[in-house]
């Protein structure tokens, strides 16, 4: 005879259930974990782009598919720019424009800084100077050209007032955004902590505004180069858009493309240090970027 007691035991370690026994539950089916992220980061990935279209440039040159004199070959353009380089004319240049550049980006930081911590900290001040940048934001920055050459002259003056304009505008804006969005509840913490002023701000409000505070940043670096530009070519006589300017008269469009060039590695340098500054202040924060 067959004992029931190991025949249902020896079952049960089969898998099968005897009579009476409960089922045992099914293992859920693992599923591949979908890769949603954008991955890793590309070394020297912000410089692809522009070496495709540079490598796209030199083909075109190359087969002869581009005018030469509308669009000069690129060695062409190195040769120009070396030689531009040795008779002293683009070191002159380039370090008038920095000077420049310069000046108007560090007036119009400190004055968006400024402004955006008075406003979003102070209902007075938000009521004050909140609705005065936004009307300025609405007028073109060029078009103040010549009220302020009826102000201040056309000689330098002018010239770092509307980069300083050009620059705070987004400073303020993107660092007042962020102010604004910073939790209610971190500052109801605060005032539980007994933090003073001091400590708030040093605490709670640059860590909340410092994102923001890189967006405004970047763009100003972008917007000092844009309009500095169009202002090298009034009444200047030197700096980078004085030499298109000029290049412009004589029909040197190899020139041209040079000082293009010049500014367009320079907006790319500046926001590349930009980002890497943010990437190291903000090294707390795990976003898509990081």
């Amino acid at each position: 005879m067959t004992d029931s007691t190991g025949s249902t035991a020896a079952a049960a370690d089969d898998g099968t259930a005897g009579a009476g026994a409960a089922p045992r539950p099914r293992r859920p089916r693992t599923r591949a974990r979908r890769g949603l992220s954008p991955g890793r980061r590309l070394p020297a990935a912000r410089f692809i782009g522009p070496a495709v279209v540079l490598a796209l440039w030199a083909g075109g040159s190359a087969a002869g598919q581009l005018d030469p004199g509308a669009i000069p070959a690129p060695w062409t353009v190195l040769r120009t720019a070396a030689r531009l380089w040795t008779d002293g004319t683009l070191p002159t240049d380039v370090g008038t424009s920095l000077r420049r550049a310069g000046y108007g980006f560090a007036i119009g930081l400190t004055a968006g800084v400024l402004l955006a911590l008075a406003s979003g900290l102070s209902r007075v001040g938000e009521a004050l100077i909140d609705g005065t940048v936004q009307l300025n934001r609405a007028i073109p920055t060029l078009g103040l050209i010549p009220l302020f050459i009826l102000w201040l002259g056309i000689g330098e003056t002018f010239k770092v007032a509307i980069i300083a304009i050009v620059v705070y505008i987004p400073v303020y804006l993107n660092t007042h955004a962020a102010l604004s969005g910073i939790d209610s509840r971190f500052v109801e913490l605060a005032e539980v902590q007994g933090l003073s002023r001091l400590r708030f701000v040093r605490q709670v409000v640059v860590p909340g505004a410092l994102p923001g505070f890189f967006v405004g940043l970047r763009l100003a670096v972008t917007g000092s180069w844009l309009g500095l530009v169009v202002l090298e070519q009034i009444n200047a006589t030197s700096g980078l858009g004085y030499m298109m300017f000029q290049a412009q008269n004589y029909g040197q469009t190899d020139v041209i493309l040079v000082g293009l060039l010049v500014y367009g590695v320079f907006g790319l340098v500046s926001d590349s240090v930009v980002r890497l500054v943010e990437r190291r202040v903000l090294s707390w924060r795990r976003t898509l970027s990081n």
